[in-house]
């Protein structure tokens, strides 16, 4: 290991045991204002969350449900995506809680869910990448592209551009991207998006950390290139979530005493929706904690020259541009199924109307 890769390591880790955990969201919660997310009325609005079947994203749905907001809930599997709908719906009273079947590695998916949702009549306020996975062993999606990429900053990207224009169309539209303090210990390398390079030493974990440093990186762009919309990203910190458990076995096992709840997490993801606090930030923020903080270490050697963001953007785009060629049938077909979905849960919110 080089001397600079340690030295990062070590600094992250110290930090990481005093803010990232359940200790440390306690002691920064001391500063919260309580009335950022007490006297808020966001009952007209309608929020976009991924990845919300478990976890931080479920976490957030239930709160933003509680609060009087329409939730569209946009899930990998169509069985724990109907079932964490339910649970939404239950504990939070509400039901404007919509579900999506979406796979956020696949781009042309993503495509035509988004066209599919801009042709609805639809309106979205506030949209929240939350989706995410760490694969540990380098796998390729059905398009050849590596899944940890695909997912975390592919779909990302496609998602968030394709839905612009409806979002443009909202009084104070935002989109939250949940990042993760791992992108501390990793630089910004448009060369290899895919670990090609380091293919035969593949490391989940470190992709994963790319994936979250380029999530940064995406968002302080997208603030500069659409000035009408409010963008931020977070860390959650050290959450005790499903994902956690199956991603990181052994990280799990040490740390779990130690880690927050799912709603601690979740907390800064709900205070950058729905605050008026968060939009008196500029945009491109990172956040830890409902405070912006820095997106480097001291000393690190993580930093980048604005070429270097521009060719990684520039990567994405012809990503995008290759992926976005839609049939029209495929588009009318989608549209015809996105609508009964929406009928299936408002019918399936009234008792009586439709089946269990």
């Amino acid at each position: 290991m080089q001397a600079g890769t340690l030295y990062r390591n070590v600094v992250w880790y110290l930090k990481a045991k005093k803010e990232f955990t359940k200790d440390g969201y306690a002691a920064a919660s001391k500063n919260f204002n309580p009335n950022d997310l007490e006297k808020v009325d966001i009952k007209n609005k309608s929020f976009m969350i991924t990845g919300s079947n478990s976890g931080i994203g479920k976490a957030a749905a239930v709160e933003i449900a509680k609060k009087g907001g329409k939730v569209h809930m946009v899930c990998r599997s169509e069985e724990r995506g109907r079932a964490a709908q339910q649970d939404v719906i239950t504990e939070s009273g509400s039901k404007e809680v919509i579900f999506h079947q979406l796979d956020m590695s696949l781009p042309r998916s993503i495509q035509r869910f988004a066209q599919t949702f801009l042709e609805s009549g639809e309106k979205l306020d506030v949209l929240i990448n939350n989706a995410g996975c760490m694969v540990n062993q380098r796998e390729l999606t059905e398009d050849g592209l590596e899944k940890n990429f695909a997912t975390n900053v592919l779909g990302t990207h496609v998602l968030t551009t394709s839905l612009m224009p409806l979002l443009q169309q909202s009084q104070q539209p935002r989109v939250i991207t949940v990042s993760s303090g791992g992108m501390y210990v990793e630089g910004l390398d448009p060369d290899d998006l895919q670990m090609e390079k380091r293919a035969p030493f593949f490391d989940g974990t470190q992709s994963y950390a790319k994936n979250k440093r380029q999530q940064v990186v995406m968002t302080e762009n997208y603030a500069k290139l659409y000035t009408s919309v409010h963008f931020s990203c977070m860390h959650p910190g050290w959450a005790d979530t499903p994902a956690v458990q199956t991603s990181m076995p052994d990280f799990y096992k040490e740390h779990r005493w130690s880690l927050r709840t799912p709603q601690q997490g979740a907390d800064t993801i709900v205070w950058l929706a729905i605050s008026d606090a968060a939009l008196q930030n500029k945009s491109g923020l990172f956040y830890q904690d409902r405070k912006a903080v820095s997106t480097h270490l001291p000393l690190a050697w993580t930093k980048y020259t604005p070429q270097v963001e521009t060719k990684f953007m520039q990567k994405l785009s012809d990503f995008y541009d290759q992926f976005k060629n839609l049939p029209p049938s495929q588009i009318s077909h989608q549209l015809k199924e996105f609508t009964l979905s929406c009928l299936h849960d408002q019918l399936g919110a009234v008792p009586g109307m439709m089946g269990n």
